[in-house]
């Protein structure tokens, strides 16, 4: 098995903390999640979370005109330099200080940064590696509070900051005779959004508490007069040496200039750039809000000239400026609107709760949502893969239960009938139902096809379930009490209460059902004890195995024979359900070294003495069964082999110094002779004496503390059903790991004569055959891709029937990967399914080791038939609205020639009565000249 697995995705949560920023292109949206930032590209509806990783929270985010480059800056003002198409860091710079705001110019050439109550003027980084992409150009001065947002024009030559001390200031990044800084006052709290129109110096500030004030510049963009030394000549590449009377002529004339400009710069002293405040509104006047609310966050569209503003209380307004209309009202949610902004053409909004991690992406004129992601509110507890690997169910402390989709790593159900947290989440083995158990007493079954929760299962007496198993055939689910001692089984179909096993004498922390034919149900408990049951016969306990310490959970083996179990002293026990006693347990494994060393910031003993806490209290194995994967209360997450007793790979799940126990030593620069500063809470504003020392087994951080962070922990583990990639369940959102097979070069029985050129010449004298196996035994992508395209269709039949078992599951395994991304889709359906036609049976012989496989191979024929059946559907519908039109334009048609008909007869006979009078007529004329002949 492969264990190159590198980081890929991060699910359940979308939203931290810090401004959201758009794409240039303004189809994609960057959030920042806790020390990583994610891309949700709102074209395609999906989502990819960089691997690129911060010391800190990220709390700003900008990206350059052209889309290359992105400037990532943390709470402690270290800034990454990432490069978007290599989706690596370029380089590193720390500010040393908090940064509020940093935004590139229009032009891409600068970038301004707000640091403190200085503004930092720098030149923009190149596409590529350089010695040092961060050149400071100039610096401005003469703010007494933290600067925390600024404002381009649209040539790039003029900023506007905005400030905590209630003013802003408009700075010229170039010298011009006519503007240098000017302040701009009339607010009485801090500024929260400052910005320019559309290629105009009038500018707009906004305050804290909902004032706008326009200001009206009396000069135009283009008539500002930059700063020239109009020299005839000077030192240049090409001049060598200058003679003694043309350096005196340049000094003069340097002289003179000096005292031209000074003599300019006085006539002009009345001809500097002004502003007036040409008016002034009160946003918040429309909210009718009965508790006075505070704008924390705004941005304005220069192009549409409109204004999104986000309260406090979860409302956002929409105004068109400079008249102050309002557009639109309304409220997302109770929780502040801590980040918005508009995409390039104005038609999107982007909102952002940091309080629920929400984001949300809204088109205000059809009045629709583009995109609505919300992670957990709390931590999240639970995972579990679906059959096929293409969904994973997640449960959280909040009690919800999402589903999210592998392939896009977006959740596109919500299920909220739990009230407490989630303790338990499994699929059934159809795949169409997800059961989840709780601290609120109920075991409740949802439907995914109607979104519905179906079945609730419950006790005759309130208990706090613990866990929850499913067996395999989905006639029977258990879930074990959590203060009531007891593990209670109930029917799927009918949904009664079939068993209560009674036996354990504490909490019940683990139960699973093995997946045999007749499933043995297996339970640990802090019992310090592992028990087996036989829950179809109905004779209560069958085995009784002591263990050293206290039993944290089980999982059994795809085999069904063993299972392994994760106890407090930090040990991995495999025990044979066949055996009796101590015969039973097959060996041990010692994790005590593996989970790691670290020390919160509270702590006040050594990482070595906390070390003796730490256990694994998640288990999963792998799908041939041969290694197992563990995850607890560390920052580690360990594969083993199982009959080695050996550690095979360590994954560090985070570097995130936000957390707590990250570090393994304190920092020596905060320890004074009174103690740890990091004890005395930090809060300028109120002066009760607290502290921060947390109570006596309390992981999970305390949350009536103004400033906690939370420790760093895993509490769910799992491997998907096609063994490329797993999942964790940590302190700061589900983790995935996928195998990275895009550099690797892994053949199979390589000899000297197995070359590409050698293949390509088999292929080229038309031996499909053995083209295949040998491109099969290179185990080169392009190659097997080549070989394979241009084996004609007609041959599949012979070239599959000479492959041996081995080559035959490998290509099984190549033609699912190809179903999932190549456009040649047909062509490799004829493949996969001459493959299982011919060797089908061999295939259902070895089909338990060779499960990953067919799993792969089913995930990506149940994605490409749902993509397809929803475009048949479309194109079906789309038919039948153009011939519903062909038959009106026909039926419109006949009505217009029927009555053109008509007309045309009426012509008909009009035309014949003018005839005939016209032929009377001429019979009279003709008359009466014959008479008066």
């Amino acid at each position: 098995m492969k264990f190159n697995f590198r980081f890929s995705n991060l699910l359940g949560t979308v939203y931290s903390k810090g401004n959201l920023t758009f794409t240039p292109d303004g189809d994609s949206i960057l959030s920042p999640v806790g020390n990583r930032i994610t891309i949700f590209d709102l074209k395609n509806n999906k989502s990819e979370t960089l691997p690129i990783e911060s010391q800190f929270n990220i709390t700003v985010t900008e990206i350059s005109p052209d889309g290359w480059l992105i400037l990532l800056v943390n709470e402690e003002g270290e800034c990454l330099l990432c490069n978007t198409r290599s989706k690596s860091i370029i380089h590193r710079f720390n500010f040393a200080r908090k940064v509020h705001a940093v935004k590139f110019s229009p032009d891409g050439k600068k970038f301004a940064v707000c640091k403190e109550n200085k503004v930092l003027l720098f030149h923009a980084p190149g596409k590529n590696k350089e010695f040092n992409p961060f050149v400071l150009i100039r610096t401005f001065y003469g703010a007494y509070d933290d600067n925390v947002c600024l404002d381009w024009t649209s040539d790039s030559k003029v900023l506007i900051v905005g400030s905590k001390d209630m003013s802003s200031r408009i700075y010229a990044t170039q010298g011009f005779k006519n503007l240098n800084c000017y302040v701009l006052g009339g607010h009485s709290e801090s500024i929260i959004g400052c910005f320019f129109e559309k290629d105009s110096l009038n500018a707009y500030t906004i305050g804290k508490n909902g004032r706008l004030n326009v200001w009206e510049s009396d000069t135009e963009l283009k008539n500002l007069i930059p700063k020239t030394h109009d020299l005839v000549e000077a030192i240049g590449p090409d001049s060598d040496e200058l003679s003694a009377n043309k350096t005196s002529e340049l000094e003069d004339e340097i002289e003179k200039n000096g005292i031209n400009e000074k003599m300019e710069d006085e006539d002009q002293g009345e001809n500097k750039v002004q502003f007036k405040k040409k008016s002034k509104f009160g946003i918040r006047d429309a909210l009718e809000a009965n508790v006075p609310v505070a704008l924390l966050s705004c941005d304005f569209h220069k192009g549409n000239r409109i204004l999104v503003s986000g309260f406090s209380n979860g409302s956002f307004l929409l105004h068109e400026l400079p008249s102050f209309n309002l557009i639109h009202s309304l409220n997302i949610s109770q929780h502040p609107v801590t980040s918005c902004l508009f995409n390039k053409t104005g038609d999107w909004i982007a909102l952002a709760c940091q309080g629920l991690g929400q984001l949300l992406v809204w088109e205000w004129q059809s009045e629709t949502y583009v995109l609505k992601q919300q992670g957990h509110f709390n931590n999240m507890s639970q995972l579990a893969y679906s059959p096929s690997g293409m969904y994973i169910a997640s449960g959280g402390e909040d009690g919800k239960v999402k589903i999210w989709n592998t392939l896009n790593g977006q959740c596109f159900v919500t299920f909220n009938e739990h009230n407490a947290p989630i303790t338990g989440i499994q699929f059934k083995s159809n795949g169409q139902v997800v059961c989840s158990a709780s601290l609120d007493g109920t075991v409740r079954a949802f439907d995914l096809n109607r979104y519905r929760n179906f079945r609730t299962f419950t006790t005759p007496q309130p208990v706090q379930f613990s866990c929850l198993s499913i067996d395999s055939s989905g006639e029977l689910i258990a879930a074990g009490g959590f203060d009531v001692f007891e593990i209670f089984v109930w029917s799927m179909q009918i949904g009664h209460l079939l068993q209560t096993l009674c036996g354990h004498e504490g909490p019940v922390s683990g139960i699973a059902f093995s997946p045999a034919v007749h499933p043995i149900l297996a339970s640990t408990s802090w019992d310090k004890t592992c028990r087996t049951w036989d829950v179809f016969e109905g004779k209560g306990s069958r085995e009784m195995y002591m263990l050293s310490s206290d039993a944290l959970t089980v999982c059994f083996k795809p085999d069904g024979k063993h299972v392994a179990v994760s106890t407090l002293d930090a040990q991995i026990v495999t025990i044979n359900i066949n055996e009796v006693d101590q015969q039973a347990i097959v060996n041990t494994i010692e994790c005590k070294h593996d989970l790691g060393y670290s020390r919160k910031d509270t702590d006040k003993v050594t990482a070595k003495k906390m070390h003796f806490g730490k256990s694994f209290k998640s288990l999963c194995y792998t799908i041939d069964g041969e290694y197992i994967i563990a995850g607890g209360k560390s920052k580690y997450i360990c594969i083993y082999n199982v009959k080695e007793e050996m550690l095979v790979r360590r994954f560090e799940i985070s570097q995130n110094k936000s957390f707590d126990g990250i570090d393994e030593f304190l920092d020596r620069r905060k320890m004074t002779e009174w103690g740890n500063l990091d004890l005395v809470e930090k809060n300028p504003d109120n002066e009760l004496d607290n502290n921060k020392i947390s109570l006596p087994g309390v992981v999970k951080g305390d949350y009536s503390s103004r400033v906690f962070k939370p420790e760093i922990q895993v509490s769910c583990v799992r491997f998907s059903p096609t063994a490329r990639s797993w999942s964790a369940c940590t302190t700061e959102g589900m983790l995935t790991y996928s195998l990275d097979t895009s550099l690797i070069f892994d053949p199979f029985d390589l000899d000297m004569d197995i070359t590409p050129r050698t293949i390509k010449s088999t292929l080229d004298n038309q031996d499909y055959s053995l083209a295949l196996m040998q491109a099969l035994r290179l185990n080169e992508d392009a190659l097997i891709t080549q070989v394979l395209e241009k084996t004609p269709h007609m041959t599949i039949d012979i070239v599959i029937d000479s492959l041996s078992d081995v080559y035959v599951d490998k290509l099984l395994a190549f033609v699912a990967n190809q179903i999932e991304k190549s456009a040649h889709l047909e062509f490799y359906l004829i493949w996969s399914q001459t493959v299982l036609y011919k060797h089908g049976n061999r295939i259902k012989q070895r089909a338990a080791t060779r499960l990953s496989i067919l799993c792969n191979l089913e995930k990506a024929l149940t994605k490409k038939s749902e993509d397809l059946g929803k475009i048949c559907d479309s194109n079906m519908y789309s038919i039948d609205y153009v011939l519903s039109l062909n038959k009106l334009k026909n039926k419109r048609k006949l009505e217009n020639g029927s009555q053109n008909g008509y007309n045309s007869d009426q012509d008909e006979e009009m035309q014949s009565e003018s005839d005939k009078e016209d032929n009377l007529d001429s019979l009279k004329t003709t008359k009466n000249k014959k008479l008066i002949n």
